[in-house]
Parts: structure tokens; C-alpha cells; sequence
């Protein structure tokens, strides 16, 4: 029990520090009026922030379309409160993940940090302005939507990759580190989301990396990009109206259910999870079409089609890059012996 409390001692700080001053200021200020109002938000995010901590999807990929396609919110809102909520949720699972020393794939992650540290707030501050609520609504269920088909088809290849990554190889950095800026630029700064998933995606099909490994470090990653955006949200007084209400209703449930989804996804398993939520990726594309068919029309509802696959498109392209490499690395694994973590290493 000791042992179990030091390993996991700055988590528990963490939690304390959290829920204390959460606390504090909801009981001084008088919010918890507010807090109750918004109780739909904390009830959809219990298992947002399980779906955050257990697959490569952010919390706010099941808060975006809830406030955004249910709650009939603007776009923007569904974007603030992704920064907002996950820069509790992600950051408490990323906590958790390095306190269990869970193995990461460094090489990708270096990069994909540096590329969003960079990125995310010139995407935030000069990119995201000019893109039409319409439009946002379409790259995030056009994104999304690709990723769900993608797993619904290449559920069984993905899962059973062994590979635990090399964290010094040069290729991966650079490819984190450009799909981190773009990703930072293009995606994050639009909806909220999607550096995790992108960063993930490069994992298991170009670096054909384990999903022990791959999930933890997309989850790392929307962490710190969600820390940048509400950083560049807060410094430039930008935060969309209703996103306050929202996260302090939301905040205390994703503390504590990002850090259990990867707990329990450790012991059930993450085919099933990921399998529900590519269905629901699948279905909010579908709700998105079918709610904005007045301003689509067959023509748009064509051209969203067309965008998921093209998407499905670069994912398999990066799959047959990455059946590539992995020949090649069996090559070298031969003469050289394994560069990379075992899978005993990854237990």
C-alpha cells in the first residue's frame, strides 16, 4: 500500500490540489447554482473523459458534438470548452500515465510537441478567426468520421501490432514534429482536438506501434496542446461565452475519469472501447450531414463524403509506408538485434 501510494503520490497532489481549490471557489463564490444547471454536460463527459483516457480521442471529441449537434451550441463553444475540459481531464490521465511509467513513444512525441508548442497558437490566433462555423462543424465530423471507418475496417491489424517504438529515431521526431505543427495549425486550433488522434494515427500505421504505447502518447499530447490553447485563450481574452459554465460543471468529473479510463482499459482490454467510439465517430458524421442538409444540400453532403475519403485515402497511405518500414525493420532486426522495446519491456 505504501509502495502503491509514493509511486502514485504526485497524482494524488494533483487530485487534492484540484478538487481543494475547485472547492473553494465554487463555495466562496456562491457557483454551485451554475454547477447544477449544467449537470447534462458532467453526465455526457463521465464518459467522454473515460473515452479520453482509454483511446487516442480526446475528451473533447464526445463534448464537441454533444454541446455542438445536441445542445445546438456554436461551433466555437464546442472548440473552447475541448481546450477547457481536457486541459483538466488529459492533463490528470497524463499524470496518471507517468506516474504507472507507462512506455512512450518519445522520438514522436518530442517532435509533435515542439511542432504544437509553435503551431497551436498562431492556428488559434490567426487561423481559426477566419473559418465559418459551418466549416468547423464539417473538419471536425469529416475527421472524425474518417477515423471511425478506419477502425472499424483495420480494427484487428491495428490491435495486434507488437512493436514498442524506437525513443531515438530521427524519422519519427520529424514526422511528430510536422504533424504537430500542422495538426497544431489546422485542426486544433479549429475544433479543439485531433492533434491526438493524428499523432496516433502515425503511430499505428506508419511506426506500426503497439496500442500500449500509442495511446498513452496521443493522450500526452492533447494534454499539452489543450494547456497551450487555454494558455492562448486566457492571454488573449477570447473564450467563447457559456464555456465557464460548462467546465465547472464538467471539470471535477473528467479529473477522475481519464485517469480510470486507463486504469481499467488495462484490465477489460481496448478493442471493445475503441470499437463503440468508432461507431459514434461514424454516427455524429452522419448527424452532422443530416442537421445541416439545408445548408449542405447534395452537393456539400457530396463534398463531405468525398473528404472522408480522402482522409481514409492518407491513412492508407501512411499504412503501406508503414508496412515498409516494418520489412525494413525486420531486416535489421535480423543483423543487428532489436532497436526497439519488446513487448516484455511494454508488460
Amino acid at each position: 500500500m505504501k509502495h502503491l501510494m509514493a509511486r502514485y503520490a504526485l497524482w494524488l497532489i494533483w487530485l487534492c490540489g484540484f478538487y481543494g481549490c475547485w472547492a473553494l471557489y465554487v463555495v466562496g463564490a456562491s457557483l454551485w447554482p451554475v454547477v447544477v444547471e449544467h449537470w447534462p454536460m458532467a453526465a455526457s463527459m463521465a464518459f467522454g473523459s473515460y473515452a479520453a483516457g482509454s483511446t487516442p480521442m480526446g475528451g473533447g471529441t464526445v463534448g464537441f458534438p454533444i454541446l455542438v449537434l445536441l445542445f445546438d451550441m456554436p461551433a466555437s463553444l464546442g472548440r473552447d470548452f475541448s481546450f477547457a475540459v481536457q486541459s483538466i481531464g488529459m492533463v490528470s490521465a497524463s499524470i496518471f500515465i507517468f506516474c504507472r511509467r507507462q512506455l512512450l513513444a518519445w522520438a514522436m512525441l518530442r517532435g509533435a510537441l515542439l511542432g504544437s508548442l509553435f503551431a497551436t497558437p498562431l492556428g488559434i490566433l490567426f487561423f481559426a478567426p477566419l473559418v465559418p462555423e459551418l466549416w468547423v462543424k464539417l473538419v471536425f465530423a469529416v475527421i472524425w468520421g474518417s477515423f471511425g471507418v478506419l477502425h472499424l475496417y483495420r480494427l484487428r491489424e491495428i490491435t495486434s501490432h507488437e512493436h514498442g517504438g524506437d525513443p531515438r529515431c530521427p524519422k519519427d521526431f520529424r514526422v511528430g514534429l510536422m504533424l504537430g505543427a500542422v495538426a497544431g495549425f489546422a485542426v486544433v486550433s479549429v475544433t479543439g482536438v485531433g492533434i491526438d488522434m493524428v499523432v496516433y494515427a502515425a503511430l499505428v500505421l506508419l511506426s506500426r506501434v503497439d496500442l500500449k504505447v500509442a495511446i498513452p502518447t496521443s493522450v500526452v499530447i492533447m494534454a499539452f496542446s489543450s494547456v497551450v490553447g487555454v494558455v492562448v485563450k486566457t492571454l488573449a481574452g477570447d473564450w467563447q461565452p457559456g464555456v465557464f459554465g460548462n467546465w465547472l460543471a464538467a471539470a471535477p468529473v473528467v479529473a477522475l475519469g481519464a485517469p480510470l479510463g486507463v486504469f481499467v482499459v488495462a484490465l477489460v482490454g481496448r478493442t471493445p472501447t475503441l470499437l463503440v467510439v468508432a461507431l459514434l465517430c461514424v454516427v455524429q458524421f452522419v448527424w452532422t450531414c443530416a442537421s445541416e442538409w439545408q445548408l449542405l444540400g447534395v452537393a456539400g453532403t457530396v463534398v463531405a463524403l468525398l473528404s472522408v475519403l480522402f482522409c481514409l485515402g492518407g491513412f492508407e497511405l501512411l499504412r503501406s509506408l508503414g508496412l515498409r518500414r516494418a520489412r525494413i525493420r525486420a531486416g535489421d532486426t535480423e543483423v543487428h538485434g532489436a532497436p526497439a522495446y519488446t513487448r516484455d519491456q511494454m508488460a
